[in-house]
């Protein structure tokens, strides 16, 4: 039987930059054109196999405008990554993601993966954030760096993979218990790069 892992997990990121489009791309492969603002935040999960493992991904997606922000740490807390998601079309995404990545140092789990997730690649001739400038940010802070289309499917399920990844395996004297293993904080590494469309 496998060994069920549980990891929790939450979006973060400016308003409209796709992250509910990003969870629900992955827990339903569809993509919703017209969605409306988070509100708090809504929560997802899907369960993939991974390796002998079956990794559960407990998905918090949470609200991207300002009045919502002093919520984030209840979302944050006890999470085994961080996707910080960015609109590749707006520039200013992109600077609040580092004001995120400075608050997770701060105030996040101790070795939290992150992931970093430059979203709507398919409008990549209105680009405003470089490739380059978000894929050396990512290699200086330890994280996964991938372009993303919740839209057109390119690279959701990569991103999750990445995390995966970077989890740590279980120990010889785990394997083989039939229980679910819910994992706090993994140990963190420079993840890969994968280029989008």
């Amino acid at each position: 039987m496998l060994t069920i892992r549980e990891f929790k997990v939450c979006l973060l990121g400016d308003t409209g930059v796709g992250k509910s489009s990003i969870a629900r791309r992955f827990t339903e492969d569809n993509f919703e054109p017209n969605v409306h603002p988070t509100i708090g935040a809504s929560f997802m999960t899907k369960t993939v196999p991974y390796g002998n493992e079956l990794h559960k991904f407990l998905i918090w997606d949470t609200a991207g405008q300002e009045r919502f922000h002093s919520l984030a740490p209840l979302y944050y807390r006890g999470s085994s990554a961080a996707v910080l998601v960015y609109d590749i079309t707006k520039l200013d995404s992109f600077h609040t993601l580092k004001k995120w990545v400075k608050e997770l140092k701060e105030h996040g789990p101790e070795n939290i993966v992150m992931a970093i997730a430059g979203n709507k690649c398919d409008l990549s001739d209105i680009r405003q954030v470089p490739l380059k400038e978000s894929e050396e940010y990512a290699e200086s802070i330890g994280a996964i760096m991938v372009e993303t289309s919740a839209k057109d499917a390119v690279n959701i399920k990569e991103l999750f993979q990445g995390i995966s990844r970077k989890i740590p395996p279980l120990k010889a004297e785990e394997n083989g218990r039939d229980e679910v293993i819910r994992l706090g904080s993994p140990n963190a590494s420079i993840g890969q790069k994968r280029r989008c469309c």
